[in-house]
């Protein structure tokens, strides 16, 4: 017999509510498991955040003031000779630097390597002011710490950015500018910067959910390896001793809460920022060298062409078969590149 448009309307419609109801068993599932395992992972930093800055710093390095807070340093060379001043880019520290300072100490220069905060061992500011002027105008409370009258600044991937605010801050405390894979977020000629979606600030906000997300993919050092594979061509580079490097201060207190509290200079933009005005670099009268890997998937090579062009005593030196991050990937090449372009700089001293 068959049955009546009613009852089939009733059949169909109770199918379509089990499986709606099945739906939504699996969506409160899979949110319930992403809530237990962002709570694990923020648990898991608080226990393992409960170390001093101050007593875990390497002893090869030393603090000094510099604008609003202490900074941590690493030196290597002689005091005496031309000084270079390395800044790291995100997730990294001072001693992702040693080989190229041991090179260039061997060269009779004056290598000085920073943490710039959140990061490393460095007091993080009061206020969270992570923007990059105030980063900048820390690397210049470096210089004036250590009475350098002049310097070659370094600048890193995100790094690259507090480099350039200070040089832009006190051209004359630069003697040259040496940008490594730098993450700018230079605006094309006449745009403006675009602020955060409102989805985006909410995120930044809510203190609880962020932290849980960084402690759980930024500070986590099970994640450690697989972070710096991202950022990297050859996933071979990524070793053991590299990833320790890297993980060595995720245990000094409240570095999961201070991350969070610097990501939105990470993925916002600085208000009032001179770095990210393309028609700024045109008034640069200091040397510009940028080295860049030819496989970058972070920044670009486009975007290293684009800063060479943009910068006129600029000198672009490309990197074949790697990625953003030189000094690890082929510190053999990057630091030959490095010194070569140092080494013309001490020639005209």
């Amino acid at each position: 017999m068959t049955p009546s448009p009613a009852k089939t309307l009733r059949r169909i419609r109770y199918r379509i509510g089990n499986v709606l109801w099945l739906l939504f068993a699996i969506c409160m599932f899979a949110l319930s498991a992403v809530a237990l395992a962002l709570c694990f992972f923020r648990w898991q930093a608080d226990q393992r955040e409960i170390g001093i800055a101050t007593q875990l710093a390497p002893s090869s390095g030393k603090f000094v003031h510099a604008a609003d807070v202490n900074i941590f340093i690493q030196e290597s060379g002689p005091t005496t000779g031309p000084a270079v001043l390395f800044v790291h880019g995100t997730g990294a520290w001072s001693e992702t630097w040693r080989e190229a300072m041991t090179v260039l100490a061997h060269a009779g220069f004056y290598a000085i390597a920073i943490d710039l905060p959140p990061f490393g061992y460095s007091r993080r500011p009061a206020q969270s002011n992570y923007n990059k002027q105030d980063q900048g105008k820390r690397i210049i409370g470096v210089l004036d710490a250590l009475k350098i009258d002049r310097a070659v600044l370094v600048g890193h991937s995100f790094g690259g950015g507090p480099t350039v605010e200070a040089t832009f801050a006190a051209p004359e405390r630069v003697r040259a500018l040496v940008l490594v894979d730098a993450a700018l977020s230079i605006h094309n000629d006449g745009a403006t910067a675009k602020e955060p979606s409102p989805l985006l600030n909410g995120f930044f906000a809510t203190t609880a959910l962020r932290d849980s997300v960084v402690a759980t993919f930024l500070t986590s050092p099970l994640f450690t390896k697989q972070l710096l594979k991202s950022f990297i061509a050859d996933p071979v580079h990524a070793t053991d001793a590299r990833v320790r490097v890297y993980q060595q201060p995720l245990v000094v207190k409240g570095t999961t809460h201070a991350f969070g509290e610097w990501l939105p200079a990470l993925l916002g933009s600085s208000p009032n920022a001179v770095s990210e005005d393309p028609t700024a670099y045109r008034g640069l009268t200091m040397p510009v060298y940028i080295i860049w890997g030819n496989l970058d998937t972070i920044t670009p090579l486009v975007q290293g062409e684009r800063l060479a062009r943009l910068t006129p005593r600029s000198e672009l030196t490309v990197l074949q078969g790697v990625g953003h991050i030189p000094q690890i990937e082929d510190p053999a090449h990057f630091n030959e590149a490095l010194l070569r372009v140092l080494l013309k700089i001490k020639s005209e001293l």
